[in-house]
């Protein structure tokens, strides 16, 4: 019984160390996806210039590009109001983008050589996006529903600066 016993162990002991051997060289293979961290470890410099680089400028009007979720991009991360309950308040960005909030959302618009159109929009907390006709067109509109009621922000074009479209 001892030589069964001894070819026993020594069949185990080759088996697991060729299945060790393979996992090895195929993680070799796969190579740093799996054990390392994809584009390796930065320092606090390289961060730091990074962060400091403008963000790549992209054609906000291209007709062929997908249009964005309903929700938009966020444009007031910290989600607290920037105007008081019932106005709306428009502040100047960068160039012809032009920012606007009211107690639904807020909206970020720039006006191009099709119209306006808007670049993203943003429900506060507790709001949704109705509906929304981003353009580019001679108004672009967008209309939040929530809690206090339906909230709609239509846009136009005026100079080259989007302007808010007042209700005659």
């Amino acid at each position: 019984m001892g030589r069964r016993t001894f070819l026993a162990a020594a069949g185990w002991l080759a088996t697991a160390v060729v299945a060790t051997l393979i996992g090895v060289a195929a993680i070799q293979l796969v190579g740093e996806s799996l054990t390392g961290t994809p584009g390796g470890v930065r320092s606090q410099q390289e961060v730091a210039r990074a962060l400091a680089e403008p963000p790549p400028v992209v054609p906000s009007a291209n007709p062929t590009a997908a249009p964005p979720s309903p929700s938009g991009t966020p444009t007031d991360p910290s989600g607290t109001p920037t105007s008081v309950p019932g106005t709306v308040s428009p502040s100047t960005d960068a160039g012809s983008r032009r920012s606007f909030s009211s107690p639904g959302g807020s909206v970020v618009a720039e006006c191009v050589p099709g119209g306006v159109y808007l670049v993203s929009w943003t429900p506060r907390q507790g709001y949704r996006v109705d509906d929304y006709d981003r353009g580019p067109d001679d108004d672009a509109e967008v209309t939040f529903v929530g809690p206090t009621g339906e909230h709609e922000l239509s846009l136009r074009c005026q100079g080259g600066v989007p302007v808010l479209e007042t209700d005659d």
